[in-house]
């Protein structure tokens, strides 16, 4: 019998909590070979403008790894065969800012699910939101499942 992948759409996954700290953006922007000084001074990110060392346009990927959904959790929920999936894309809108300091909230979402060419492509966006409750990001993320 096939499962109705479409009836996905609209689960929720439990909220997630990050605090944004110095050390892990530093961390990433040496993982990434990233020099720009805003990652690494306080002094330079303000002189940029903004209030604190910000995170890197990519870095909301890690706080889901981190805090998010696990992966043994995101396969149970939706159904998936592990040995079939693969990260289709990922996008960001940034709305504000984030910046050390920042403690952030994410909340994922099913937004599509459909089945083409025998392969479930399942949609998942995640809001983040900060310490004040002010969305700073949306994330989208596709997960791909082969036939």
């Amino acid at each position: 019998m096939e499962r109705d992948i479409a009836a996905k759409v609209g689960l929720r996954f439990a909220p997630f909590q990050f605090a944004i700290e110095r050390g892990k953006i530093k961390e990433f922007a040496l993982a990434i070979g990233d020099e720009n000084p805003i990652y690494y001074s306080v002094e330079a990110a303000r002189e940029a403008g903004f209030r604190d060392v910000p995170i890197q346009p990519t870095f909301p990927t890690v706080i889901e790894m981190w805090a998010g959904a696990d992966f043994d959790e995101l396969i149970q929920v939706l159904e998936l065969d592990p040995m079939k999936v693969l990260h289709g894309e990922q996008g960001y809108e940034y709305v504000q800012d984030i910046v050390a300091g920042d403690v952030i909230t994410g909340q994922t979402e099913v937004t599509h699910a459909a089945v083409k060419r025998g392969m479930s492509l399942i949609t998942l966006k995640t809001t983040f939101s900060n310490q004040t409750g002010e969305v700073v990001l949306h994330a989208t993320s596709l997960i791909i499942e082969r036939p």
